[in-house]
């Protein structure tokens, strides 16, 4: 669907980047303070989750639209984890160098599935 040589979501990069951020996510989280472990952590921990969740599901719909509209959810919970993130460095539960980290590769992300999203949308014109 995605391409020739993409014959599973598995090879897709930007899932496989999305897992890389989880791992980040809960290695992070595990350094908040235990009163927001029903807060900030869980929210965090579940958007991050989100992002290569919805990429997977959407690669194994049987239409390009539901895929999109996937792809979407996974960028709605990528921004989502990324104003969390925010909110953590604002509190002063992480430093810079770790918010940047994450940052980084949210953005990078969130190229990756643009680019994904408008190679779809050309493909179903």
């Amino acid at each position: 669907m995605a391409g020739d040589s993409i014959r599973i979501y598995r090879d897709l990069l930007v899932w496989q980047k999305s897992m890389e951020l989880v791992t980040g996510i809960y290695k992070l989280s595990k350094i908040l303070p235990k009163e927001e472990i029903y807060g900030l952590i869980s929210q965090m921990r579940r958007s991050a989750v989100s992002i290569p969740a919805n990429i997977a599901e959407g690669y194994g719909r049987n239409s390009t639209k539901d895929y999109i509209r996937f792809l979407l959810i996974a960028s709605g919970s990528l921004y989502e984890l990324q104003t969390l993130i925010e909110i953590c460095l604002n509190l002063g539960f992480i430093n810079k160098e770790s918010f940047n980290t994450c940052h980084d590769s949210g953005r990078e992300i969130e190229r990756m599935l643009t680019s994904l999203k408008k190679k779809l949308h050309a493909h179903i014109r």
